[in-house]
This record gives C-alpha cells, sequence and structure tokens, in this order.
C-alpha cells in the first residue's frame, strides 16, 4: 500500500496594520497637490517630498518639479521643502533667491529641531543618533552644527568625543529601528552615564507602530515582502526588523513585479507591509500579484490603532503667486 501523499500547507497572507502613510506623508503629499491645484504648475519641492519613487513619479506627472539644490529654483517661484525637513540655510538660500516658500516638514520632524535649538541654547553636546547623509539628518544637523555629532549605530560610540560629560544629550532621527536606536543609547549611556535623554521619544509612532506590527508577523512568515523604495530608511528598517523577528527571508520591492517568483518556493505564508512613504494602491498590486499564485487567504495583522492628522502647512492659505511675483521684482 503505498504512502498518501502529504497536503501541502494551505497559503496564507499575513498583512500589516498599521502599514503604508503616515500623517506626516499624507500632510505632505496633500500639500504638493493643493499648491499645483491653487497656484498652478510649476511648483517646485526641494528633494524629494517623500522617499518614494511612485509618489514622485505621479507628482512630476502632475507639475511638481523636483531639485536637489535650492539655486536650481528660478527667481519669483514657489518651492517647498519636504517631510524631511531643511536646515535654516536653505531658509536663507530662499530668500536670497527671492523665493516664495512652504514648509511640508512633518511636525514630528519640527520637534526634534525645536529640541537641538533649545539644547544647543542650554550649552549641551548634542548626541543626533541617525544615519550619514539622510536629509532629515542633515536639516536637524544645521540647526546647531557646534553642538551636535552623528552618531551613526553602536559602532559609533567609541569615537564620541564630548567637552562636559554631564552636559550631554541624545537625540534621533524619526525613522530608525526602535531597537537599533536603544542599543546605540544603552552604549552611549555607558559611557556618559550622565546622558540626557530627549522629553518624548524621538522616533515617530507610525515608525514604531509599523516595526511593531511585523514583529507580530515575523515570527510566522516565511517570507515578509515590504513596499517601499530604497532610499527609505523606515521601509529599509522594516525589512531588517522582520528578519529579526523570525522571518526566513525578507525582500523591499517598489511595485509587485520586482517580486521574485522564486522567493515563493517552500512558502506558505507571505508576510506583507509598506513603509510610512507607500500609498495602498501599491500594496493592493502585492496582494493581487500574491492572489494570482494561490495566496488568496488574508488576515490582518493589527499592532495599533492610529487616529494622528496634521493639519497642512499655513502657507497654502495665502496667495503664494503674488508673493513669488512680488519677490522676483525686488532687486
Amino acid at each position: 500500500m503505498g504512502g498518501m501523499t502529504p497536503t501541502p500547507p494551505a497559503r496564507r497572507v499575513l498583512l500589516a496594520a498599521p502599514r503604508g502613510y503616515c500623517a506626516g506623508v499624507d500632510r505632505a503629499v496633500i500639500a504638493v497637490e493643493k499648491a499645483l491645484e491653487q497656484y498652478g504648475a510649476p511648483v517646485y519641492v526641494r528633494h524629494e517630498i517623500v522617499h518614494n519613487k511612485y509618489v514622485v513619479q505621479t507628482l512630476e506627472r502632475k507639475g511638481a518639479i523636483f531639485v536637489e539644490q535650492t539655486a536650481e529654483v528660478p527667481p519669483g517661484s514657489i518651492v517647498m521643502f519636504s517631510a524631511h525637513g531643511v536646515a535654516p540655510t536653505v531658509h536663507e538660500e530662499a530668500k536670497e533667491g527671492r523665493l516664495a516658500t512652504i514648509d511640508a516638514t512633518c511636525p514630528l520632524v519640527t520637534k526634534v529641531h525645536k529640541e537641538a535649538i533649545r539644547y544647543a541654547n542650554e550649552d549641551f553636546d548634542i548626541l543626533l543618533i541617525g544615519h550619514e547623509g539622510h536629509e532629515e539628518v542633515i536639516g536637524t544637523s544645521g540647526e546647531a552644527p557646534d553642538h551636535i555629532q552623528l552618531v551613526d549605530g553602536p559602532g559609533d560610540v567609541e569615537k564620541v568625543e564630548v567637552r562636559d560629560p554631564s552636559k550631554v544629550v541624545w537625540l534621533s532621527q524619526t525613522t530608525l529601528s526602535v531597537d537599533e536606536t536603544m542599543e546605540t543609547v544603552d552604549a552611549l549611556k555607558e559611557k556618559f552615564p550622565l546622558l540626557v535623554s530627549p522629553p518624548s521619544d524621538d522616533i515617530c509612532y507610525a515608525t514604531q507602530n509599523r516595526q511593531l506590527a511585523v514583529k507580530q508577523m515575523g515570527a510566522e512568515a516565511d517570507l515578509v515582502i515590504v513596499v517601499g523604495s530604497r532610499n527609505s530608511s523606515n521601509s529599509v528598517r522594516l525589512v531588517e526588523v522582520a528578519k529579526l523577528a523570525g522571518a526566513k527571508e525578507a525582500y523591499l520591492v517598489d511595485f509587485a513585479e520586482e517580486i521574485d517568483e522564486a522567493w515563493l518556493d517552500g512558502v506558505a505564508t507571505v508576510g506583507v507591509t509598506s513603509g510610512a512613504s507607500v500609498p495602498e494602491v501599491l500594496v493592493e498590486g502585492v496582494l493581487e500579484w500574491l492572489a494570482q499564485r494561490g495566496f488568496e487567504d488574508v488576515e490582518i495583522v493589527k499592532a495599533a490603532e492610529e487616529s494622528i492628522v496634521f493639519s497642512l502647512p499655513k502657507e497654502l492659505r495665502r496667495d503664494l503667486r503674488a508673493e513669488a511675483a512680488a519677490l522676483a521684482e525686488q532687486q
């Protein structure tokens, strides 16, 4: 009597909640759309408004022009600053370039900027935990360049030197891995026992919630697919968190068509989530792609409720085209 063929395990998808747009990203994207609607194209945006390829391409088609430097914007134009924030020198450049500005900096990033200014005024050495070259880190560092030094992970702690070990505070980029940040903080506290912590956690609530959902699904998932762009810090962190949580594999994709079918070999459970700058339409594309390959059963993994909404930049309540024209006429 021949042995029975074992029934393969049922294929399923664990879908993280919350995922995708956070309040700061939602605000920034709507701000660009509103500016184009109110003032017409072009509206210039310094750096990508958020770190997502699809969002940037969509806004470009509507008339947004993304530039790397303020000097690239013609005098008398409208320029928007991205959700990641900019240094005070950038505001000065815009003023000198006779530009009307819209500041779409995420309010949570603005909070970190204000903390940096306050501690610098109190003559603290500020240890900014973050990734070198990231726009948010550049913007925050620019608020108090003489007081801030970057600490890019626990490995950087050894080289940190301060003027007075009793006047040291740590701040952080808002989109980091919570666990890695606290590992860095612990190493800093070992070196500087009097290290001061910020009055409230700098890591964005949305970043924490998305990481928490991935931790919950990671242990059950054979594969985790994170929808997000490679220059999105919080999306890259989700891949790392998934692997640390026990997922056998985790990959970052911008679009469903980037998924390699070979990733599904021997996989019964796929976790799906998306970074904080990813529109839901891209997640729907991934779910559809998986459903076509037998992964039709979708279970929600809910880690938190989110209800935070930020009001749009105040500059959208003014006639910026008139302001821009007046600035262009200035000598």
